[in-house]
């Protein structure tokens, strides 16, 4: 009996040492000093046109396409990006070369700014064409941010005209990195 009594009040003392805790005051305003600086990375676009939709005996336009660009809709994202990157890669495995325009244009189809790539005709090997990165900041960000649409325009250069046999195809891939600052 006395050593379960023993026992009782050295769980009771252990349980109540449990409970005791230290503490100190809470510091609310370390939360101003807090920047966030999250970076997204998304696809942007991506086509893959086979040289039968092509077909035509001269150059010049042959493909165009308009897209809505709704990132810049929220307030959110507008007045916390700080930095914006465009990737573009292109492959060609047909025997003509183009040209791929991304025109920027804003609510009222104003053209904003028209970047060209340029990629060469499939001659047998490896036709991938990474282009350099399209960095927006400061003023050119600014730019970006009034984007509401963004076109597509394929452009082919004189050369051996394409009919319903002929092979091959153009593709492209694009992908976004954007930078935020939140504080």
């Amino acid at each position: 009996m006395k050593s379960n009594l023993i026992n009782r009040i050295s769980i009771l003392l252990f349980l109540s040492v449990l409970c005791l805790s230290c503490s100190s005051d809470l510091d609310f305003n370390q939360t101003k000093d807090l920047k966030l600086e999250p970076v997204f990375v998304a696809n942007l676009a991506y086509f893959n046109v086979p040289a039968t939709e092509l077909a035509n005996t001269g150059g010049g336009l042959v493909v165009g396409d308009v897209q809505e660009f709704d990132a810049f809709k929220e307030k959110f994202f507008r007045d916390n990006l700080v930095k914006a990157e465009l990737n573009f890669e292109l492959e060609n495995t047909i025997i003509r070369s183009f040209t791929v325009d991304v025109v920027l244009l804003d609510a009222n189809n104003k053209v904003l700014e028209t970047d060209s790539y340029p990629i060469p005709a499939y001659s047998g090997g490896s036709n991938i064409v990474k282009f350099p990165t399209e960095v927006f900041e400061n003023q050119r960000l600014e730019l970006l941010k009034k984007t509401v649409k963004i076109a597509f325009y394929v452009r082919m250069a004189a050369g051996p005209p394409l009919d319903q046999n002929s092979t091959g195809s153009l593709k492209l891939r694009s992908g976004a990195t954007v930078y935020m600052v939140i504080e």
